[in-house]
């Protein structure tokens, strides 16, 4: 049976034992499989013992933020490649998550049906345009990030004056100068930094129903209710404050799963060029209600897909034990 490891940041879980591990139900699902995989606890500053478990592995399933506690993955995506490049399954791929994890794809994909006009500004003299020429309200993201980070919605006001606010919860609206506006944002724009601009959805307190899949299958489902860039008239205390997990074949998202599987995922391996096989072992696209349609995409995430539905964590399980041979 192939070795597995299932690798996740010291700082999110330090746990190295399955049993009590966040993630204790994949590894659940692994040996109910006849397979026993085990944790890869990755720390900044242990790089040399986690290389040495990585090579000693067949493959390995990836758990951590783009960025969480001041933390990135530069120094864990290098590391992910020099062991890809030895011969282990790595899910996702560091490359694979550039291609689709990241807000850009937002932009490569906007001619898709869950598309919107989608700007992406790499200076502040393209920011300075783009907010310019920008008609109502617009919502701004940084390249590589999550749970809201790095999130604004901008609002001009006039050609000097904006309303902007953070994708925080309880965040206020702050009225000011277009050129103060910009200078608060270009710490995202540097390096291989970039903004990304969508239509901001009006329909946000509807909620974000987030679509999970393994390679090209959709395995289940989430309705949330996220609590920034509300509308002030909308209490978010009055919104549910729970995830509501839903298994594939749920009668209400029936037609959402056949266009996945159909037509979206297809298309998204075209415009990408990936494989099914590339596509990683759980990833997921979450939606926004749009003004004229069901369905519009506001993020892909593939660096740590956690928590999913429970009914799908053994599917992910035969995905990689797949990938392997086993």
């Amino acid at each position: 049976m192939p070795r597995v490891g299932l690798l996740y940041r010291r700082e999110w879980d330090p746990v190295d034992d399955p049993a009590a591990s966040k993630l204790r139900g994949v590894f659940a699902a692994f040996a109910e499989l006849g397979a026993e995989a085990e944790p890869v606890v990755y720390a900044d500053d242990a790089v040399e013992p986690v290389r040495a478990q990585l090579l000693a592995l067949d493959g390995v399933l990836v758990w951590v933020n783009p960025i969480q506690h001041g933390l990135d993955r530069s120094l864990l995506d290098q590391l992910l490649r020099e062991v890809a490049a030895a011969g282990v399954f790595v899910s996702a791929h560091p490359d694979v998550i550039l291609r689709m994890g990241t807000k850009q794809v937002l932009f490569d994909t906007q001619e898709m049906p869950w598309g919107t006009p989608t700007h992406v500004y790499r200076s502040t003299g393209e920011l300075r345009a783009g907010l310019l020429g920008a008609d109502g309200a617009v919502v701004l993201k940084q390249y590589r990030g999550m749970g809201g980070d790095g999130v604004w919605k901008v609002e001009r006001v006039d050609d000097d004056t904006v309303e902007i606010q953070e994708a925080a919860p309880g965040a206020p609206v702050v009225r000011m100068p277009l050129e103060r506006c910009i200078s608060l944002l270009d710490r995202y724009l540097e390096g291989e930094g970039r903004l990304v601009q969508q239509p901001y959805q009006r329909r946000l307190a509807e909620g974000m129903l987030r679509a999970y899949c393994s390679h090209d299958e959709v395995v289940g489902f989430a309705l949330q209710y996220p609590r920034g860039l509300l509308s002030p008239s909308i209490d978010p205390g009055s919104l549910p404050s729970s995830k509501s997990f839903e298994a594939a074949d749920a009668p209400a998202y029936a037609d959402l799963r056949e266009q996945m599987a159909s037509e979206w995922i297809p298309e998204l391996q075209r415009i990408l060029g990936l494989s099914r096989e590339q596509l990683p072992v759980i990833w997921d696209a979450d939606f926004l209600r749009g003004p004229e349609r069901e369905h519009v995409l506001c993020e892909i995430n593939c660096s740590s897909t956690f928590a999913f539905p429970e009914v799908a964590y053994p599917v992910v399980a035969r995905a990689a034990l797949k990938r392997l041979g086993g």
